[in-house]
């Protein structure tokens, strides 16, 4: 006489007898379970299994659990790839950084990328990195781009002249800056308050009494550094104080940078009294070539920055700085990022994109 319902396989595991569906095996070593395992073990179609696996309503509560308890008896998981391919998506997001690979070490970077991250893992969505460091890797980026393996792309620290989020948001893939190229920005960005924060850290200098106020600023290629010296120059003009191009020393936002900034500034006109630096790292530079010259923080020159950043916290004396919300700039970013995947309609450039400014807020410390 033949057995009917449920038999035992040589593992212990229920399987369907004489008349039912398929036996499910437990796969060998070192093999990953697969949907068909799945489907043979709960007593179910292929299809069903994969409608319970992707969350379709259109399944019984009976069928649902079976399915579940042979997820979880088999260690099933869901192959992502196939299951973004069939959804017609990549089930990722790029970050991209067009800078090298020293500057992404700066605190600044490592912020933002604490709050893209935090965000990013609370989805779906893998989050890709990538440094850009020319255009031949710009160019390969963007390949990689219009052949859909990326769902969006978040940018941070772009210059003015950088066509990749156009060329980007022209492949229809969905983007957004932390910063902006210019005023004039057409796609979607979150920034902080640049201009108002240099102000701010400017007026401080001043209502502490310093009159021979110099800044050490960002690259001019970068609209966040150009905003930032736009602020100090207001905050002069507001105080009744020259706008002395002597005054004034370009640098790039490495520490190296600031060092050699303030030596020069130093140079020119060596009885300024402050120093506003367009970045904490910077500032750090010039509190070496202060000392190098033989000058006290904050008796013989004042010195604020701008970030708050651990840098700034661990100086010594501590430094006055303008905080910028790194983190949650990051956070902002990507959930605006993963708005516009969610909803395509609003991912065209300049068709009413989202374009969001952070407030900024001075932290005073001892360095003033």
């Amino acid at each position: 006489m033949a057995a009917t319902g449920a038999a035992r396989d040589r593992d212990g595991r229920v399987g369907r007898g004489e008349g039912g569906a398929r036996r499910a095996t437990r796969p060998g070593a070192g093999t990953r379970p697969t949907l068909e395992q799945v489907a043979a073990l709960a007593g179910v179609g292929r299809g069903t299994a994969s409608r319970v696996i992707n969350g379709s309503p259109r399944v019984s509560d009976h069928t649902r659990a079976a399915v579940e308890a042979a997820v979880a008896e088999l260690g099933y998981v869901p192959n992502r790839a196939a299951r973004a391919l069939a959804a017609g998506s990549a089930d990722a997001i790029a970050l991209v950084v067009p800078e090298p690979e020293t500057r992404f070490a700066e605190p600044y970077f490592s912020g933002i990328l604490r709050g893209i991250s935090t965000e990013v893992a609370d989805s779906d969505m893998q989050l890709l990195f990538t440094l850009i460091r020319d255009s031949h890797e710009r160019d390969r980026f963007a390949q990689y781009a219009s052949a859909h393996r990326i769902d969006g792309a978040l940018l941070v620290s772009v210059h003015t002249d950088d066509p990749l989020p156009d060329v980007l948001e022209n492949l229809g893939t969905p983007t957004v800056l932390g910063g902006r190229r210019g005023e004039d920005e057409t796609v979607a960005y979150v920034d902080a308050d640049n201009r108002n924060g240099a102000r701010t850290a400017v007026e401080h200098l001043v209502a502490r009494g310093r009159r021979a106020v110099a800044t050490i600023t960002g690259p001019a290629d970068m609209y966040a550094a150009r905003c930032r010296l736009a602020g100090y120059r207001d905050a002069l003009r507001d105080a009744g104080l020259d706008d002395d191009e002597r005054l004034v020393e370009q640098a790039d936002f490495t520490e190296e940078g600031g060092r050699r900034a303030m030596r020069a500034l130093l140079d020119r006109s060596p009885s300024l009294d402050a120093v506003f630096c367009a970045s904490d790292v910077m500032a750090s530079g010039a509190r070496v070539a202060l000392r190098e010259r033989g000058r006290s923080v904050p008796e013989d020159v004042a010195l604020v920055g701008f970030d708050d950043s651990a840098v700034a916290r661990h100086m010594d004396p501590p430094l006055t700085t303008v905080r910028q919300p790194m983190e949650q700039m990051g956070r902002v970013m990507a959930r605006t990022l993963l708005d516009r995947i969610a909803q395509p309609t609003r991912a065209g450039a300049g068709a009413g994109v989202p374009q969001l400014v952070l407030p900024t807020r001075l932290i005073p410390r001892a360095s003033t």
